[in-house]
């Protein structure tokens, strides 16, 4: 095995997987994905959550391969998910004297996952508390909704590494021999992450930075993507906007959907409008075929939003209404909204996508709202370019 040491005593143990092909059953995987798993050596040894079943084989030898003919003495389980958590019954009965340190609301979770009765063995720990493995010291810090509600986070005190289990996590895989995307490579995969997976809550992510904040950070350590350990300032910044849904960016976002590309030319044109006139950035997506997760990360980097949908049955065409649905559960807001439909005899979808954004909070709509009758008409067209002016204004 290569060399994993990442700190004094701290050892990489995770594996890559790129045969996997949907995150969560939903999110599509370009670039596979990494299951973090980490080893404090010391008088003490703590293994610093599992990874998933997938990849056991991997994660074994890689632990062999730190351990030697040592024998750990704790495992913390920072996160109960199974991406994280599904060696714990292994790891537990390899190791019967390994205590299993928790949140108490980890506690229940572990019947549910697992038949085996781990009760004796764990050790549940509150918000601060420390547990000494001999020069490194773990305090815990409770960061329920992040999101699950039974997560926490390490710091260790002697290296000052923040275990920050699915914080600061992004889509793809890794080589630890190269700790670092560049940071907008980062960026890109880690907001499409943030905003599917953890972006509904966004208030528990700044209580979390808030407890951030009282340490001194010189390394990140999630449990997805890589070990962060430069320029930290970025990428704690990048989720403070994120988590107060701030626009990360000032910029357009046109998300269409078309039946027979009437709309979808209306889209189109919107953007040589919006282009023409100005140098404002134009995202565009068709969300028919298009990532339906990058649709909702444009959607929250911008600051102003366009929506275009046809009537379908006397509501929204259904791939729009889903991606509204997805992006009301994820907490949308403070945002400026565009709004163009199309009906041939009696449109609707214009005035149900508007009542979706006035049920969300803080969302402007940007009048006027354009409604097309079958084809773009020149009436259509003007009201095309009054938009194009008041999204352009902003």
């Amino acid at each position: 095995m290569k060399n994993n040491q990442i700190a004094n005593g701290v050892f990489y143990i995770g594996a890559d997987d790129t045969t996997l092909d949907l995150f969560e059953g939903q999110y599509i995987l370009p670039e596979g994905i990494s299951y973090n798993s980490y080893v404090i050596k010391d008088e003490k040894i703590a293994v610093m959550d599992t990874i998933d079943a997938r990849k056991t084989d991997e994660w074994l030898v890689n632990l062999n391969g730190v351990l030697g003919d040592r024998k750990p003495d704790f495992l913390i389980v920072s996160h109960m998910e199974p991406d994280h958590a599904a060696n714990i019954e292994n790891l537990a009965n390899r190791y019967p004297d390994m205590k299993i340190v928790c949140s108490a609301k980890c506690v229940p979770m572990f019947t549910r996952f697992f038949d085996a009765d781990f009760s004796a063995r764990i050790m549940t720990v509150k918000e601060g508390e420390t547990l000494s493995l001999g020069e490194h010291t773990l305090q815990f810090f409770m960061a329920p909704m992040v999101h699950w509600p039974e997560v926490m986070v390490e710091y260790e005190q002697k290296e000052k590494i923040l275990f920050a289990a699915d914080g600061f996590g992004k889509f793809g895989a890794l080589n630890i021999e190269s700790e670092e995307d560049d940071d907008e490579g980062w960026a890109c995969e880690a907001r499409r992450y943030y905003f599917n997976i953890v972006g509904k809550y966004g208030a528990m992510v700044q209580a979390l930075l808030k407890k951030a904040a009282t340490l001194d950070i010189q390394m990140i350590c999630p449990l997805h993507g890589p070990i962060l350990s430069e320029n930290l300032s970025y990428y704690i910044n990048l989720y403070d906007t994120w988590s107060s849904y701030r626009p990360e960016d000032k910029g357009i976002f046109i998300a269409y959907c078309s039946l027979h590309n009437n709309t979808e030319k209306a889209a189109l044109r919107l953007k040589e409008l919006i282009e023409a006139q100005s140098d404002v950035k134009v995202s565009i997506s068709d969300i028919r075929r298009d990532d339906m997760a990058e649709a909702i990360e444009d959607a929250f980097r911008y600051d102003r939003m366009v929506v275009a949908a046809p009537t379908y049955d006397g509501g929204i065409m259904p791939i729009m209404e889903t991606f509204i649905s997805h992006l009301k559960s994820k907490n949308y807001q403070n945002r400026a909204v565009g709004i163009i439909d199309n009906g041939t005899w009696a449109p609707a979808a214009g005035k149900k996508m508007r009542e979706q954004f006035e049920s969300m909070k803080d969302i402007r709509i940007i009048e006027p709202m354009v409604s097309i009758e079958s084809t773009i008409k020149p009436n259509t067209e003007a009201k095309l370019k009054e938009l194009a002016a008041a999204l352009i204004a902003l």
